[in-house]
């Protein structure tokens, strides 16, 4: 199969990658793991016997979900597209949220990325009113059901001032026993006032001693361009606060002029901030004018921060939900909207890289997505040989994990270039 050279094994003594940044390869696994990689010479992705050699990735990284909301967006449906109208939806489904609900929709949802292609997700759950507890112990669930398959990593979303309270330092220690996250929103759109900058404070603080990271919402706006982002990697290089950090969404950054773009994406990449972009929602719901196409689009300047020495991972945020009417927790249909969104070149390396090792370094995962000696026997196989074919249409797909193939995903069947593929 086609593999892109960022996915091998760099000490691997393989062909050099082609014009795609593909290397036709053959693998041996057994019990689970990748035996040895042998490059196959020739280019133009033939394989033996001179067939078409498809396209693999090893499964895929979402970096920022939210499964306790989940397919909710018919019954609570946001049809304007705002962000007003996504709250509002929100909290009227919010009111009414059991249990059950957030089992099925989190069931749904792991099922659905297994079968995808997804290795692991990272999940923020609403944690501020009667529903917070049933929903975290239902995930909580959840997580140890498909522990193996899909890693499930969860974090608390509050305002960020409720960290400064006796009850959110309560909460704060109940979650980071459990393993999870703790998050916050700024903005949106953020302003910086002063109970704002001692709560992002009192957060940091709260995390570094009780040894958890912090994923934020952050910046998810239009206006006060990168303000929410500053105020972090500020408070991070001043205090020498010394936590994992992902900053999601930092949507307004993309709209600064390239000269302080780049003074604040570099201040970032000194206080090692991550960054979790958010194309499919941020470009649905940011930048909407009465009756108008917007010409600016607000997202993570993606490119800007990676040049600058930010990990910058790309995840799907919500799916069906008011926030987003679409997504189904599929990578590969993420991957081919991002590409054209925000002009990705998946034959280059930083290109590739938010959707497989950057999410996978975010995200502090075990195993990086490269294929070596020694790594789990995990594909997904695509019914494409090129990057082209894959952005023409939707492929079809196999999945291979720990050496056995799944059932295809929902309404899919093998193509006949996967047919040739065997175990």
């Amino acid at each position: 199969m086609r593999i892109p050279r960022l996915l091998l094994d760099p000490f691997a003594p393989l062909p050099a990658a082609d014009d795609q940044g593909l290397v036709t390869v053959r693998l041996e696994h057994g019990d689970g793991r990748i035996r040895a990689i042998h490059g196959l010479p020739g280019c133009g992705g033939d394989g033996e016997g001179g067939a078409p050699a498809p396209l693999a990735l090893t499964p895929l990284v979402e970096p920022h979900a939210h499964l306790d909301k989940a397919f909710s967006g018919e019954a609570f449906p946001n049809p304007e597209g705002t962000m007003a109208g996504a709250m509002a939806a929100n909290g009227r489904e919010a009111a009414d949220r059991q249990a059950e609900a957030v089992r099925r929709r989190g069931e749904r949802a792991l099922e659905r990325a297994w079968r995808y292609g997804l290795r692991a997700i990272r999940s923020h759950i609403d944690s501020l009113g009667p529903w917070a507890t049933p929903s975290w112990e239902v995930l909580l669930e959840l997580r140890d059901h498909w522990r193996g398959r899909v890693e499930l990593q969860l974090v608390a979303l509050v305002p960020v001032g409720h960290w400064r309270t006796a009850e959110g330092e309560a909460f704060a220690a109940w979650v980071a026993a459990r393993g999870g996250l703790l998050g916050g929103v700024l903005g949106a759109p953020f302003r910086s006032t002063p109970a704002d900058r001692a709560g992002l404070l009192a957060l940091l603080r709260l995390a570094e001693r009780l040894g958890c990271g912090v994923d934020l919402h952050v910046d998810e706006s239009a206006e006060e361009h990168g303000r929410g982002v500053a105020l972090v990697s500020e408070l991070l290089l001043r205090h020498r606060i010394n936590v994992p950090l992902t900053c999601s969404h930092s949507s307004s950054m993309g709209l600064l002029a390239d000269r302080p773009c780049r003074r604040l994406a570099e201040a970032m990449a000194d206080a090692a901030v991550g960054v979790v972009a958010l194309p499919t929602t941020n470009l649905w719901l940011l930048g909407k004018h009465h009756r108008r196409t917007p010409s600016l689009r607000p997202q993570a300047p993606i490119r800007q921060l990676q040049e600058a020495g930010v990990t910058v991972a790309v995840g799907a945020d919500n799916v069906q939900d008011p926030w987003f009417p679409g997504g189904d927790f599929d990578p590969i249909s993420l991957l081919r909207f991002s590409l054209a969104s925000s002009h990705l070149m998946p034959w280059r390396r930083l290109g590739l890289s938010p959707f497989s090792t950057a999410a996978a370094h975010l995200l502090g995962l075990e195993w990086d997505g490269v294929l070596r000696q020694g790594a789990p026997a995990d594909l997904v196989v695509l019914g494409a040989t090129s990057w082209t074919e894959l952005l023409a249409r939707p492929p079809r797909r196999r999945v291979l994990r720990a050496g056995r193939w799944l059932d295809p995903p929902p309404c899919e069947e093998p193509s006949p270039p996967l047919a040739a593929c065997h175990a």
